[in-house]
């Protein structure tokens, strides 16, 4: 969605109407995870995918026919192997999107409130902000059943934005949305129409907009400039922090949000009570006064994935060194040394990409060969 967001504002200050579409659930293999979306104006252009090509120009077509009511609505598709150009899944799964015709300015065209009258509340304008602010926020949409289109902002520390229709419906949906974005997942939601549990006569859409997952790199070496490369190709904000200034400078990792020159104790400081699991820390300085004080202290957070650099004889010499600082070893279980998986990589750049590729292993829950469960050299 966040990246949707300068083509509907310039659509918008054109004049041009607009649709979005979103996945909101998945059967069976997809392209696309329920949140993906896609906006479409009302002279044919795109901006994201919902699909990755297999049902864009179907989609297109429904959104420019809804353009033309100021209405939404909710469409599947599906795989046919009887029709072999049949629009659909070539994996083989079924999508379902809701797409609205959408007004920028605050609302979906045509969306009643509690009153019935269209919805007055900038709920998008204020959904944009937080995305732009990299805050979190929840959308919680009803998709299928009484006031259709209607939707509540929810945002941590912050009153509710929008009306569901009902004041309980909007309590319930208010704690578990919340609740939803505190896990990071965006999911459909089925209530009674005063919010009752276990009824399906409002299907309520939750999509969670956590912020930027981070990745702390320690160490100002080469690896980690290819690392902060990567990473930032798969969507972290990076920051990297080493106490030598002469090597920490802005100038050599110009692709880090943030460069910083302190020990690790500063660095977690500022970061240690943010961090979450989608987050990661990477330990690149094969320097024990450096990197014992940072594992240290990311093992007291709630940080996802804990890598650190080196060998495996240097890796012993740290767990001596944790152990004498009273690491249990289901804390020493956490962290994944040597980093990275067992692909083979040499050089920095092959080495940024075993990393994030065993960060995104741990964050899936799949087995992988990870240099820390293999034996023997590590460059053979």
């Amino acid at each position: 969605m966040k990246e949707l967001l300068d083509d509907i504002d310039r659509w918008s200050s054109e004049g041009l109407k607009v649709a979005l579409a979103r996945v909101t659930d998945l059967e069976g293999s997809g392209p696309r995870d329920p949140g993906a979306a896609m906006a479409v104006n009302e002279k044919g252009e795109v901006s994201g995918s919902v699909s990755g090509g297999c049902v864009e120009g179907a989609v297109v077509t429904e959104a420019l026919d809804i353009l033309g009511t100021d209405r939404r609505r909710t469409v599947s598709f599906g795989y046919s192997d009887d029709e072999a150009f049949a629009v659909g899944l070539t994996c083989g799964g079924t999508i379902h999107l809701f797409i609205e015709s959408l007004d920028w300015q605050g609302k979906p065209l045509s969306a009643p409130d509690a009153a019935g009258a269209p919805e007055p509340v900038p709920i998008y304008e204020a959904l944009a902000e937080a995305l732009r602010a990299d805050e979190p926020a929840a959308l919680a949409t009803i998709i299928e059943g009484t006031n259709q289109g209607s939707r509540l902002l929810l945002r941590p520390g912050l009153p509710p934005l929008g009306s569901l229709g009902n004041p309980r419906l909007d309590e319930v949906a208010a704690r578990d949305g919340l609740a939803e974005l505190e896990s990071g997942r965006t999911c459909i939601r089925h209530y009674g129409v005063s919010g009752e549990q276990r009824r399906s006569e409002v299907s309520l859409f939750v999509e969670s907009f956590a912020p930027q997952p981070r990745m702390l790199i320690f160490g100002a070496v080469d690896f980690t400039a290819a690392l902060a490369e990567v990473a930032k190709v798969v969507g972290y904000k990076v920051i990297v922090c080493d106490a030598r200034r002469i090597f920490a400078t802005p100038k050599r990792f110009p692709m880090a949000d943030e460069v910083r020159v302190e020990w690790p104790d500063s660095t977690f400081d500022a970061f240690g009570d943010r961090l979450r699991p989608s987050d990661a820390v990477c330990i690149l300085t094969h320097d024990t006064k450096f990197d014992v004080p940072a594992v240290l202290r990311a093992l007291d957070t709630e940080v996802g994935y804990i890598g650190v650099m080196g060998s495996r004889r240097t890796h012993a010499k740290r767990v001596q060194r944790l152990r004498e600082a009273g690491v249990s070893q289901d804390a020493l279980d956490k962290v994944m040394a040597p980093i990275g998986l067992d692909i083979g990589g040499r050089t920095p750049a092959e080495t940024a990409i075993s990393i994030v590729a065993e960060i995104i292993a741990v964050r899936a829950g799949r087995d992988a060969p990870s240099l820390r469960d293999t034996e023997g050299p590590i460059h053979r």
